[in-house]
């Protein structure tokens, strides 16, 4: 048997991709973070252009500049970053610029500031590329959010970087501008570095989203079209850095990837040039679903945060078989745990599935595990 490398032993499989392997039918699965939507016709119709018009060799390794230049004013108008068509580079998926932030900048006793909890993913590049992760507490009392004076009370010598993601993956978190302004001071103050990853910036129902980048320069910017357009399987995304940031990251980027698909920077382009206005019947459909599953897991004695953000809840369930019961129960759930310490006793539950199949999934709940 070939021994693996040591930086893989201490990491483990997804338990949300684990999701992906459900086998009953039947179940309703509130347990994968992609939206039930299809792709906008406009931009599967650029993208069918895009095969027949044969596009299909290599970009260049940052990507089409015509998606490159739209991704610049996309930044200019809706972050107030002011970058350019060099310093982005168009990704395959920002779990591609996630990788790429980690590999190029994180070395061994690099310490990596990360919210508890947070995505597992954050948590698995850090330890591949040998950083060390300082936990700060994200409260239920705070609604989750990462308040920027428990981020100052972890800075040391050895902090090399902070992880950020409003809205937040598990909890739907939104930050306070006045927090992301701070922790921005934060970092050019004690020179590290911000990875922002913003990929549901669209997905906020009563607040407005803040970028970092705004207000320092020692920040990546990563972002996406999986969420906002529905894009998950076609691996799509980019990220924009100061230019000395920027060539360190196209180092990981050339060397591994190449180039993101041809077929699906051209639908990147139709989504950024193209109308929106499917973005907000999207949006305006998730919040409904949020006020469903909120109002119904408090009805059930299971206190919810009313998420603000992307399309999670992160319900306090401290039963520590409510997983596999709900499941056994036709209901698909992931622990908390799984997002870090501060998950346990936490559930996370998506509502990127239909009204009608979360009501009937808060149904099942009720009857076969509150009222049994």
């Amino acid at each position: 048997m070939i021994n693996p490398a040591t930086r893989t032993k201490t990491i483990e499989l997804s338990q949300i991709r684990k999701m992906f392997e459900v086998t009953n039918p039947n179940a309703i699965n509130l347990g994968i973070g992609e939206p039930d939507f299809d792709v906008p016709e406009n931009i599967k119709k650029a993208m069918i252009e895009s095969i027949n018009e044969n596009d299909t060799h290599y970009t260049p390794n940052k990507g089409y500049i015509e998606l490159r230049e739209e991704i610049t004013k996309k930044f200019k108008k809706e972050n107030d970053i002011n970058t350019n068509p060099e310093n982005i580079i168009v990704t395959v998926g920002a779990s591609e610029a996630l990788y790429m932030c980690a590999q190029a900048f994180i070395e061994k006793e690099d310490e990596v500031l990360l919210p508890n909890p947070s995505f597992l993913s954050y948590e698995a590049c850090i330890k591949l590329a040998g950083g060390k992760i300082t936990p700060v507490e994200c409260k239920m009392e705070n609604e989750f959010k990462l308040k920027a004076d428990d981020v100052s009370e972890k800075i040391n010598k050895n902090t090399k970087a902070i992880i950020l993601n409003s809205p937040s993956n598990p909890t739907g978190a939104v930050m306070d501008k006045e927090d992301i302004k701070a922790i921005a001071d934060l970092s050019t103050d004690n020179n590290f570095l911000i990875i922002s990853d913003e990929i549901y910036e669209k997905i906020i129902y009563d607040k407005k989203h803040y970028s970092p980048a705004k207000w320092s320069d020692n920040v990546v910017t990563l972002n996406g079209f999986s969420k906002t357009y529905a894009m998950t399987g076609l691996r799509i995304g980019y990220l924009t850095a100061d230019e000395n940031l920027c060539e360190e990251l196209l180092k990981i980027h050339q060397y591994n990837i190449a180039c993101a698909t041809t077929t699906s920077q051209r639908g990147a382009i139709e989504a950024l040039k193209g109308p929106q206005d499917t973005v907000k019947k999207m949006v305006n459909e998730f919040k409904n679903r949020r006020d469903l599953i909120v109002g119904r897991l408090n009805e059930m004695g299971y206190e919810t945060v009313n998420a603000e953000g992307a399309f999670y809840v992160f319900p306090k369930i401290e039963d520590e078989d409510f997983v596999s019961k709900s499941a056994k129960a036709g209901v698909i759930t992931v622990p908390g745990v799984a997002f870090g310490s501060n998950g346990k006793g936490h559930v996370r539950m998506s509502y990127a599935n239909s009204y009608e199949n979360i009501k009937k999934a808060m149904d099942i709940l009720e009857e076969r595990i509150v009222n049994e």
